[in-house]
């Protein structure tokens, strides 16, 4: 005898198959940030430079080229500096990225509460995602969300991410729901929580001019995203953000300082956007920053309030770099007052961004 096979019939048969105790059904929570040195010794900066800079996503040259450069060029000598210039970053806690990351890890724990299970980890050293991952499987977790702690997308951050959570549940036997977030640049509480830090300078200090700079890439990993082989042109295609350019990591950093400046109510000819930190002789986007910044100087601006809306969390490129290094060469160059804007850090906003990007996850 034929039946007929309803919804309701089916709803039956998968309530059935539930398990009575729906208590351990829990929603894993993974927030990757970049990562860290475990400490500032050169060989635990050897280490981390050596993992980061053979991700294929980062230097993007063939593996060959790319082990030779590292291994032989790279790594070893870069480390010692950098060594260094973590010392300076150093606080006793430790790396201000990791302790941060701990923190907003706990509030966003209590935030969410006992269904769900929050880890942070680092796409290069530790945690690991593997070990945060494999936390997770052991708990027998229904469904885990990723958070890539970018606020813009860039192939060698949040795609490094993707790529290497991908590639550790692919081995899993059994794999629960998974879901990535991709960009929060345009989120109320993240422009919120940057405008609430930096107001709290411009009421002690009237300053002239406001930089916005982000962490650069090489350009050809611009055009290299760039699935409609016309788009880029590294001109007026990033001024705005369209189907085409939605993932261009340079057309959403302008959009998050276009977002920045209006919530601030900043006016035109006080601000710009820049690139820093470029590695090699290819050309990276641009304009760079520390050629924007003694150029500014130059013309006479003397009190700049900086913000580096690409992270999260205090780190090497925000506090050493963009509060220390360029600060030193602005007033190198005649200018008076560098003040840096902190990241979010462990900000309540910033945990209330990352909880409701989860429940949008289901």
């Amino acid at each position: 005898m034929n039946q007929t096979v309803t919804e309701s019939s089916i709803r039956r048969t998968q309530q059935s198959r539930v398990p009575s105790d729906t208590r351990s059904l829990k929603t894993g929570v993974l927030l990757v940030n970049l990562g860290t040195p475990d400490s500032p010794a050169v060989p635990d900066v050897h280490k981390y430079l050596r993992e980061f800079l053979m991700d294929g996503r980062v230097l993007d040259i063939p593996f060959l080229g790319r082990w030779a450069l590292v291994n032989l060029i790279i790594a070893p000598f870069r480390a010692p500096k950098s060594a260094k210039i973590y010392r300076q970053l150093w606080e006793e806690e430790g790396s201000p990225l990791k302790f941060y990351g701990h923190r907003v890890e706990k509030l966003l724990q209590a935030k969410l509460g006992n269904e769900y299970v929050v880890k942070l980890a680092m796409r290069y050293q530790s945690p690991s995602i593997k070990a945060g991952l494999d936390t997770m499987r052991q708990a027998g977790l229904q469904r885990i969300v990723v958070i890539p702690a970018f606020p813009q997308y860039a192939s060698a951050s949040t795609g490094s991410v993707y790529e290497k959570v991908m590639d550790i549940v692919g081995h899993w036997q059994t794999i629960p729901e998974i879901s990535f977030t991709n960009t929060f640049f345009d989120r109320p509480q993240f422009i919120q929580a940057i405008t609430e830090a930096a107001r709290r300078y411009m009421a002690q200090t009237d300053f002239d001019y406001f930089l916005f700079s982000y962490h650069g890439i090489p350009e050809r990993q611009i055009t290299k995203g760039d699935v409609t082989g016309q788009t880029c042109r590294f001109g007026t295609c990033c001024d705005t953000l369209s189907n085409d350019n939605q993932l261009c990591y340079r057309a959403q950093c302008f959009a998050t300082t276009r977002l920045l400046v209006k919530e601030l109510g900043l006016k035109e000819g006080t601000y710009i956007t820049s690139f820093q930190s470029r590695l090699g002789s290819t050309p990276w986007i641009k304009p760079y920053t520390d050629e924007v910044i003694k150029d500014l100087a130059k013309q006479g601006k003397k009190k700049v309030l900086a913000f580096s809306p690409a992270f999260v969390a205090d780190c090497l490129e925000t506090t050493v770099e963009v509060g220390d290094e360029y600060k030193e060469l602005f007033e190198e160059n005649g200018g008076e007052h560098w003040q840096l804007v902190e990241s979010l850090n462990d900000s309540p906003l910033f945990v209330e961004l990352l909880a409701e990007m989860v429940g949008e996850k289901g």
